[in-house]
């Protein structure tokens, strides 16, 4: 079973006519129903506003500017051999605008699944990794209800 601490720092979120906590909790515990992991863990998502996202950036990446979506997993050679996977923060500004052209809930998905995976140990610095990343990323989303499929 995959678990998921959700933190909102932002009362844009709350904002939104659809309580989005239950929301993810929901889609998590679909995902974990579905063959993609075998092992139980956790992760937290920090979900906050532009502002923030920057200083973390600042802080953690060195570049000081807004970003979608980060994520710290925990640094440990066999990322699945522990419980706790790490942490994903979520910008409101960056799935709000997105969704101007697509949907808020979809615009979400994809950018907690995102963070999802790097904290499982993808990355996208090199084409090739950059196309697996993306497939799973579609393969996940597809779990999920959305206008978009259908």
């Amino acid at each position: 079973m995959i678990s998921v601490n959700i933190i909102i720092d932002n009362p844009e979120w709350k904002k939104k006519k659809f309580k989005i906590i239950n929301y993810i909790k929901k889609n998590i515990k679909h995902l974990s129903k579905k063959p993609i992991l075998k092992k139980k863990h956790s992760f937290s998502i920090l979900l906050t506003d532009n502002k923030n996202m920057k200083s973390l950036n600042k802080k953690f990446r060195k570049k000081n500017k807004s970003t979608d979506v980060l994520s710290f997993p925990l640094n440990n050679k066999n990322i699945l051999d522990n419980n706790y996977l790490g942490d994903i923060a979520i910008s409101f500004e960056f799935v709000s605008k997105r969704s101007i052209k697509t949907d808020f809930k979809y615009e979400l998905d994809r950018m907690w699944v995102h963070g999802y995976l790097h904290l499982l140990g993808y990355n996208h610095i090199v084409y090739k990794d950059y196309k697996k990343m993306h497939l799973n990323e579609l393969k996940i989303l597809k779990y999920f209800e959305h206008k978009l499929y259908t």
